[in-house]
């Protein structure tokens, strides 16, 4: 099976997770999939993650984050850039997703990096997903 998109892949697995309440969801190994996952840590969207090996292969262990009513954190995951149209911005033209309530996940040259973090160092990229 040939997969085209990982990143996609991991947000679906993600939101899949979710809609049913799990408490964790193991995805195949990156080190790109786990800058974006040390991103939505930092951001408070997920409650940790871990690496670790299964039936011979590395994956990622994603714990994820539920309310004290276990109300979801993370209510849309929106991929931006595509495979087919990769959108880019530069540090100026980064925008606020949800009005500030959200984050962009960008990858910049200084790697992946939340909307606001990027502008502070003044670098742009090509903008991943959002989350809010």
């Amino acid at each position: 099976m040939c997969m085209t998109d990982p990143i996609a892949d991991l947000l679906t697995r993600i939101r899949n997770a979710l809609r049913i309440e799990k408490p964790a969801v193991t995805v195949p190994f990156s080190n790109m999939k786990k800058n974006i996952l040390q991103v939505l840590k930092n951001a408070g969207y997920i409650a940790d993650f871990n690496s670790e090996m299964q039936e011979k292969r590395a994956v990622l262990r994603v714990d994820l984050k539920y309310g004290p009513d276990g109300e979801q954190v993370i209510t849309s995951l929106k991929r931006i850039s595509k495979p087919g149209r990769r959108v880019y911005s530069r540090c100026g033209d980064l925008k606020e997703p949800l009005h500030g309530l959200g984050v962009a996940v960008v990858s910049t040259p200084r790697g992946v990096l939340p909307h606001t973090e990027a502008k502070k160092q003044k670098v742009g990229g090509e903008i991943l997903f959002e989350v809010y």
